[in-house]
C-alpha cells in the first residue's frame, strides 16, 4: 500500500498560517466547509480514496517542533507568542475531512471551525497530487534532469532581472521534487530568487516564508458583512491584525474593478502593493498603474505580485511592459514544482460555505477576473453580481 507522509506541520503555504493567526483573533467561533474540485477531470485509480485516507490519518503525528517555533519567532515577529503556543499544541483532526470515491471520481469535503480547518487545503492537495502519480507508478524524469530544467529556468529569470517566488506546494509532483527545485533555485537564483511560500522549505533553505492572504479571507467577509463591504472590511481587519506587515492585497475575489473602487488612498498607501491572480496581466498592470496615479501615488513605489499560471514566456511579456513603470515579482507554482515529464494536475480545494459565529450556513462566492474561475451556486453568483453592479 502506498502511503505518503508529510515531513513537517510547516509543509504548507505561509498564508494559511497568517490567516489562521488572524482568524483566531477575530473569528474564533466561525465554521466553514471546503470542497475538492477536479478541474482537470483526472481519473483516479481504484482504491485511491483508501490510500488518501491513510495519508490523512498519518498527519495526526505532525506537530510543531521547538526548532520550528524558534524559526517562526525569529522570522515572523508579527505572529503573536500566544499563536505560536497554539500552533505548538495544534494537531490535525482527520474527522474534519470526508473522502469518498465513486468509480474514478473523488469527492472530498472539509468541515469544522475555520481556525482549525484552514490548514487542510494545501497539504491535502499536495498529498492528492503525489499519491496520484505514485499509486499508478507513473515515472518522472530523473533528479538530474529536474535540477537542469530548474537551473535553466532560474538563469533565464536572472537574465530578465525578474524577481521570482516559488508558490508550488499544492500541485507539486512530490516532496522530493519540491525539495530539489528549491535547492536548485537557492543555488542558482542569485538576486532573482526571493524565496518560497512553503514554510518548511523556507526554513530548510534559510529563507523567510512569503505570503499574505487568500480569496477565502474576503469570501468569508462577504458572508459575514455583505458583498459591498467585503473588500473594505477584509482589508481593515487585516491591518487591525498586522498593521503595516504582510502588505500585499489580493484584488480579484470580486473582480479587480470592484476592488479598485474600494481600495482608497488610505489602503493604497498602507499596502505595499497588490497581487494579480486572474485575467489579463497587462490589463491588470494598466489598471493598477492608473489607480495609483489617480490617487497621486507614484506607481514605482508600489509592487505587483503576479501569480496566475506563469511560465518564462508570460513573465517576459509582463517584464517588458512593467519595466520602469511599477515594481514587480512573480509567484511561480506548478511550472516549477511539477515540470517532470508528466501531465500536471489541475485541481483546487475551495471554500464553499461558512457559518459566521452561531448563525446559519451560507454559500460563499468568488467572482474572478476570468469567468470560468467563478465559484459558488448560480443563485449566489447572480446575487453577488447584482449587489456589486457587475453586468457581465
Amino acid at each position: 500500500m502506498v502511503t505518503i507522509s508529510l515531513k513537517s506541520i510547516l509543509d504548507n503555504d505561509f498564508y494559511k498560517f497568517t490567516m489562521q493567526h488572524a482568524v483566531i483573533k477575530l473569528f474564533p467561533k466561525a465554521k466553514v466547509r471546503y470542497k475538492f474540485i477536479n478541474r482537470g477531470k483526472h481519473i483516479f485509480p481504484p482504491g485511491f480514496a483508501i490510500l488518501l485516507r491513510h495519508s490523512v490519518e498519518a498527519m495526526t503525528k505532525l506537530q510543531l517542533t521547538p526548532e520550528e517555533k524558534i524559526y517562526l519567532k525569529k522570522h515572523c515577529p508579527y505572529l503573536d507568542p500566544t499563536y505560536l503556543d497554539f500552533l505548538q499544541g495544534y494537531t490535525f483532526d482527520p474527522s474534519e475531512v470526508e473522502i469518498e470515491q465513486v468509480g474514478s471520481d473523488l469527492d472530498i469535503t472539509i468541515e469544522g471551525f475555520w481556525y482549525r480547518t484552514i490548514l487542510w487545503e494545501v497539504p491535502l492537495m499536495a498529498l492528492i497530487s503525489e499519491l496520484f502519480y505514485a499509486s499508478q507508478d507513473l515515472e518522472r524524469i530523473d533528479d538530474k534532469a529536474i535540477q537542469d530544467i530548474t537551473q535553466n529556468k532560474i538563469e533565464s529569470y536572472n537574465a530578465l532581472g525578474a524577481s521570482v517566488l516559488e508558490f508550488g506546494t499544492r500541485r507539486r509532483h512530490s516532496y522530493k521534487v519540491h525539495t530539489l527545485v528549491n535547492e536548485t533555485l537557492a543555488l542558482f537564483g542569485q538576486e532573482s530568487f526571493l524565496g518560497t511560500s512553503n514554510v518548511h522549505l523556507a526554513m530548510l533553505n534559510g529563507k523567510r516564508p512569503l505570503g499574505t492572504h487568500a480569496h477565502e479571507w474576503f469570501m468569508f467577509h462577504a458572508a459575514q458583512y455583505g458583498f459591498k463591504v467585503a473588500n473594505t472590511v477584509g482589508l481593515e481587519n487585516w491591518t487591525l491584525v498586522y498593521g503595516g506587515d504582510l502588505g500585499i492585497a489580493l484584488t480579484d475575489t470580486y473582480t479587480t474593478d470592484v476592488f479598485f473602487e474600494q481600495f482608497d488612498k488610505k489602503y493604497s498607501k498602507l499596502f505595499d502593493g497588490v497581487r494579480h491572480d486572474s485575467g489579463d496581466p497587462i490589463e491588470f498592470a494598466k489598471k493598477t498603474i492608473a489607480h495609483y496615479t489617480k490617487l497621486g501615488i507614484d506607481p514605482k513605489s508600489k509592487i505587483i505580485v503576479f501569480s496566475d499560471s506563469l511560465n518564462l514566456e508570460k513573465v517576459k511579456v509582463i517584464v517588458d511592459f512593467c519595466k520602469d513603470k511599477i515594481k514587480m515579482s512573480f509567484g511561480i507554482g506548478t511550472n516549477f514544482t511539477n515540470d517532470v515529464g508528466l501531465p500536471a494536475m489541475n485541481m483546487v480545494i475551495k471554500l464553499t460555505e461558512t457559518k459566521p459565529d452561531f448563525t446559519h450556513w451560507e454559500g460563499v462566492v468568488k467572482l474572478s477576473d476570468e469567468k470560468n474561475k467563478n465559484t459558488g451556486t448560480p443563485e449566489m453568483i447572480a446575487l453577488a453580481k447584482q449587489v456589486l453592479g457587475i453586468k457581465s
